[in-house]
């Protein structure tokens, strides 16, 4: 979800292509970006229609025409025989607006196709990155009604791992402004949120600064210390420090579609790609196991550079998972999955909806999470040896009374038992005393 500065004479402002006929197109989202944007027309020969022309954008990469100076993607779309009538199937705004991640239709289309032209690049001045972003463009409570910002992630049918990287690069988001509102919209969605340790922080800070991040919905959400290095595109690729949240994000998509929600998202599989070490408090450094273990006990998942391995996440706690606090949700891949299977049952029981409220509907359904369950466990999502030990099912009229008929509610109950990850391995050794 990007977001931008909207509003004053300091708002980013999307690029603009003007033609030739006077129609203007414009960069799907604000910023200096659509610079780098070109647009041909073309009339393919078969088409007679004076209203049906095809559409070339790319973003070119020799441009550089942006702010940085990076030049564009190369990305490349068409889209053939659109339309300017707006009773068509192809007509060109919708087209756009369903298919493009680059252009949209700004105005002045008019009852014929333009005329063809090749290569015709955005207006001087146009395209403006604006200010700086903040709380006010990404988290604050004014976005919410308007569903802008964050909260235009209302408009995603599904979502479920959310990071919101620095607002800039050495800088740190605020734990009530930004994310406990984060937080909270995570447990409505039943999403996961993956916070950056403070920039500053050294393994002393980190244990005696935690305690600011009891915030409300922490089950939801889990921390990652230290910063990472890598090579910086906007430096001529020169190390820099980065946030962990986007690798962090990375190494969980990609352990969800390797192992599956379940699976702890750390180890020496959960190595962080372009990675070149670590950088706390602004110096190349490393944990040791001490430091991890004394953070890991405080519910702040370290990450580490391990011989032959590289630099990896080795933690698994939620930021309700430190010791003192007990909590169901400790660990990550029990959160996570608990979210999973709620998301699941709820989604794959929205067709009883209206259905009648009585048991042969409640046997059907019964009969559906348990399948759903079922797969679960023989993937080694639950515990137990068999099945009745690893979760339960029950909609009947136990869980569903004569008052709740009444007032149109079902209820299904559902029972896990997850499998919590191993954080250490103890071995132990006993030398035998050899006798005569």
């Amino acid at each position: 979800m990007r977001v931008a500065t909207r509003a004053g004479a300091t708002a980013a402002k999307a690029a603009t292509i003007t033609l030739a006929t006077g129609e203007t197109f414009r960069a799907a989202n604000p910023g200096s970006w659509g610079m780098n944007l070109a647009i041909s027309i073309s009339h393919p020969a078969a088409q007679p229609d004076p209203q049906v022309f095809d559409l070339t954008i790319i973003d070119a990469t020799a441009t550089k025409r942006d702010a940085f100076g990076r030049g564009g993607s190369d990305q490349t779309e068409q889209f053939h025989d659109v339309s300017v009538d707006p009773a068509s199937d192809r007509y060109v705004t919708k087209v756009l607006e369903q298919g493009s991640r680059l252009l949209r239709v700004d105005s002045a289309l008019r009852a014929i196709a333009p005329a063809a032209q090749g290569n015709v690049g955005a207006q001087d001045g146009s395209g403006a990155d604006g200010a700086a972003v903040g709380t006010a463009e990404v988290t604050d409570s004014a976005n919410l009604d308007a569903k802008t910002e964050l909260y235009a992630l209302d408009g995603a049918d599904l979502f479920n791992l959310l990071c919101i990287p620095p607002y800039a690069p050495a800088s740190d988001l605020d734990v009530t402004l930004d994310w406990t509102p984060a937080a909270q919209y995570c447990e409505k969605r039943r999403a996961f949120l993956i916070v950056d340790a403070p920039a500053a922080w050294t393994a002393a800070t980190a244990q005696s600064q935690i305690g600011a991040f009891a915030m409300p919905a922490r089950a939801n959400a889990a921390l990652y210390f230290p910063r990472v290095l890598a090579p910086d595109p906007l430096n001529s690729d020169q190390p820099a420090a980065f946030a962990p949240c986007g690798f962090v994000v990375g190494i969980m998509s990609r352990s969800d579609a390797q192992r599956g929600v379940w699976q702890a998202p750390a180890g020496t599989s959960a190595s962080l790609m372009g990675a070149t070490g670590l950088s706390i408090d602004g110096a190349a450094a490393d944990i040791t196991d001490a430091v991890n273990g004394s953070l890991n006990a405080l519910g702040v998942n370290c990450l580490r550079t391990m011989p032959t391995y590289g630099t990896v996440v080795w933690g698994a706690r939620t930021l309700a998972g430190s010791d003192g606090e007990n909590s169901d949700w400790k660990y990550v891949p029990v959160r996570r999955l608990t979210l999973y299977i709620e998301e699941s049952v709820n989604r794959g029981t929205a067709w009883a909806v209206l259905e009648p409220n009585a048991e042969p509907t409640w046997t059907q359904l019964t009969a559906s999470v348990t399948a759903f369950l079922e797969q679960l466990f023989h993937q080694g999502a639950l515990q137990g040896d068999k099945p009745n030990d690893a979760y339960f099912v029950k909609c009947d009229a136990t869980t569903t009374t004569p008052a709740d008929i009444e007032n149109g509610k079902m209820n299904i109950v559902v029972g896990f038992a997850a499998v919590k990850p191993a954080e250490f391995v103890i071995v132990t050794i006993e030398q035998l005393a050899q006798h005569p």
